[in-house]
């Protein structure tokens, strides 16, 4: 994490380097406070079962031999994330936080009244343990998120997000903008040809959640540009009209500003595609031991060098990681910067490489790289710095390239399973994949990720897979 310069804060954060802490404090405050809403739903209906229990014998919750308790936790939660419980908006309105409380109860009972009815186990079940249940449910449920919204009210002065306004040759429009650092002091340019500059913007205002920038119009479209490569609400304090892709109109102080971005998952979303990540990657990495070793011994077998090929690629927020492949090349001739795409028949490639390459077994040890938090099972697909098609660099084909880096790069991804891979020779190979991977972006659903798997067994083995 880079520490921003000449930063410019109120009187309560008014030591060099406060909105770094603050960016950490409420991140932090966030996390815990989802922590707390999860811990707190869990132990209310913990309660409520033990409460019933006092009413009736512990067993009169057992249906087909199902514990009730299991079931309605299950569908509560379920109906918590679909009503926006865990989302931050509401964390600041406890009238609408009260509603969809209820709400998400009175779902998840009348889903287990039908499902009681369904496989005809309502007489077993104790109507008065199922109503000390609800209504012991409703009184803790709405006593924990009070407790919540007072917290924030009370530790957070009812502020949950950090916003952060960039100054390029302009004068500050808001006076009372909590966080303001000036561009030229930060080295912070709008650079679309330079991944450095991306990676600098990035690690400058990852800990925000609201980037604002003003700057001469001549420069807008190329800061609108940096601020969709970044998860996080950007825009513009402008006046109206621009050819910078705006996608909304908001206020910030007394300026107007232009929404260009507003980022692409939400906190509760990003935690379901990591647990979903996990998920896979974990299990599947066990099952498939076995078959890495075997591999790794081949590959030592049939030519000299390691077994892992480890290469930079760009990541999510244009930040470069290092990815693991299996390698499929002679270590003598090896790419490391990936200016020269792989074509058929070429010569680099070892025995045994060419087999693995062809049936994508060299690309199973990046389920390390999803189990470490550098990719996803299904994303964008990561590129080495050096790519290029007709002889220019990605990136020099089309600056919006640098958005389909809000995500995290996937093992496979919707480009792949439309058959957008092998060799990027010419510029329509890398538009087709762009195309598909902001799509991707625009369009995240975790049925959809579900789905590009099941689409990607049918692809393993490609004719463009060499």
């Amino acid at each position: 994490m880079e520490h921003p310069k000449a930063i410019i804060q109120s009187d309560e954060d008014s030591d060099h380097g406060g909105a770094v802490k603050s960016g950490y404090v409420r991140k932090s405050a966030r996390m815990a406070l989802y922590a707390r809403l999860v811990l707190g739903d869990a132990l209310a209906i913990l309660i409520a079962f033990n409460l019933a229990d006092l009413v009736r014998d512990p067993s009169w919750r057992l249906a087909g031999g199902v514990d009730l308790m299991l079931v309605v936790s299950t569908i509560y939660f379920a109906a918590a994330v679909n009503s926006g419980l865990y989302s931050l908006g509401i964390l600041v309105d406890y009238a609408e936080l009260a509603r969809r409380t209820v709400s998400a109860v009175v779902k998840t009972f009348l889903i287990v009244f039908a499902l009681l009815f369904s496989f005809q186990q309502g007489e077993e079940i104790s109507r008065l343990g199922i109503f000390v249940v609800l209504g012991a449910m409703l009184i803790l449920l709405l006593g924990f998120r009070l407790f919540a919204y007072r917290w924030v009210r009370r530790e957070l002065s009812g502020v949950l997000t950090d916003e952060l306004v960039i100054l390029d040759g302009r004068s500050n429009p808001e006076p009372g903008a909590r966080f303001v650092i000036d561009a030229a002091a930060n080295h912070l340019r709008p650079d679309l040809d330079d991944p450095s500059a991306l990676e600098h913007f990035t690690r400058l205002t990852e800990l925000y959640d609201r980037i604002l920038v003003a700057c001469p119009p001549e420069r807008q479209a190329a800061w609108a540009i940096m601020l969709k490569t970044i998860d996080a609400k950007g825009e513009l304090l402008v006046g109206l009209g621009d050819d910078v892709g705006a996608i909304g109109l908001d206020t910030f102080g007394r300026t107007n500003t232009l929404v260009v971005s507003r980022g692409t998952l939400s906190l509760s979303d990003q935690f379901k595609k990591r647990l979903f990540d996990l998920a896979i990657a974990v299990p599947v990495l066990i099952f498939l031991t076995p078959l890495l070793l075997t591999v790794a011994l081949l590959i030592k077998i049939d030519s000299r060098g390691p077994v892992f090929f480890r290469q930079p690629r760009i990541g999510r927020n244009n930040v470069p990681f290092n990815i693991f492949k299996f390698r499929s090349m002679r270590q003598e001739q090896s790419d490391q910067a990936g200016a020269q795409s792989t074509r058929r028949d070429d010569d680099r490639i070892s025995r045994f490489g060419a087999f693995i390459r062809k049936t994508s077994i060299d690309e199973l040890p990046q389920l390390l790289n999803v189990i470490k938090g550098d990719m996803s099972i299904v994303g964008p697909r990561p590129h080495a710095f050096g790519s290029t098609a007709e002889d220019r660099l990605f990136w020099q084909i089309s600056h919006r390239y640098w958005e389909r880096h809000r995500l995290k790069p996937g093992i496979t991804g919707l480009a792949q399973v439309r058959g957008y891979r092998g060799a990027t020779e010419t510029t329509s190979d890398l538009t087709n994949r762009l195309n598909a991977d902001l799509e991707y972006l625009a369009g995240w659903r975790l049925w959809r990720d579900f789905a590009i798997i099941v689409a990607t067994l049918r692809v393993l083995v490609h004719p463009n897979a060499y």
